[in-house]
């Protein structure tokens, strides 16, 4: 199992941040089957100190569910800053990040492609909208996700590699944490849309304009 890409960027990001000595420690978490500890010591031989893997054997958790556990971990470890990808490219859902924000009631910047923390305290977040670039300045602890614009994560090393084979990684349950992963939203229906007719290459205005109103209805003959 590897890594969802743009979580890689915010472990990168985070590993960035103890290099420059902006942050003590980096926690990874993953919370998944039992195949998940080996993408969490990918984790630790990118840049991580420590993982924490939430084991679930069961169906996939739907994103309320998943922020809920790291809600759980937030308030055990205390972190001044929770960095996400922006979004899992298995479910595509985009809202773990806000979820987790809106739980523990700290500010969130979501989609960030620059984060300073140069400031004490704070934390000045660039991140791209539909308007164009947002610049957000936000009271630590917060939770930021993380945008492909970031940054380029690193290739681990062989010998960082070796040694996360080594490190422990610890292992617990959704019950351990006091979390419910019981899916809140059932999809009730999936289907395939309706064939739509192929298209039709005409060769003039006329013809054109005589599909228009006598063929597809659009047209209204005057």
């Amino acid at each position: 199992m590897s890594i969802n890409p743009f979580c890689e960027i915010a472990l990168e990001e985070a590993a960035r941040m103890k290099e420059r000595g902006l942050t003590e420690e980096v926690v990874a978490v993953s919370l998944g089957p039992s195949k998940c500890a080996d993408s969490l010591r990918t984790a630790m031989a990118l840049g991580a100190d420590r993982a924490i893997h939430v084991l679930h054997e069961g169906p996939d958790v739907e994103p309320l569910g998943v922020a809920r556990t790291l809600e759980a971990i937030c308030r055990r470890e205390k972190p001044s800053l929770a960095l996400l990808g922006k979004v899992a490219v298995d479910g595509d859902h985009s809202q773990t990040g806000q979820m987790l924000a809106g739980l523990l009631g700290w500010p969130q910047a979501t989609a960030a492609s620059q984060i300073d923390l140069s400031e004490p305290g704070w934390a000045t977040v660039q991140r791209e909208a539909e308007s164009g670039m947002e610049t957000l300045r936000m009271k630590l602890p917060a939770v930021v996700t993380a945008d492909l614009r970031l940054n380029q994560p690193r290739y681990a090393p062989l010998a960082a590699i070796v040694k996360a084979r080594r490190k422990p990684v610890e292992t617990l349950s959704a019950g351990d944490l006091g979390v419910d992963l019981t899916r809140q939203v059932e999809v009730v229906s999936a289907s395939t849309p309706p064939p739509r007719p192929p298209g039709v290459r005409v060769r003039s205005v006329e013809e054109l304009v005589d599909k228009l109103v006598n063929e597809a209805g659009v047209l209204k003959d005057q």
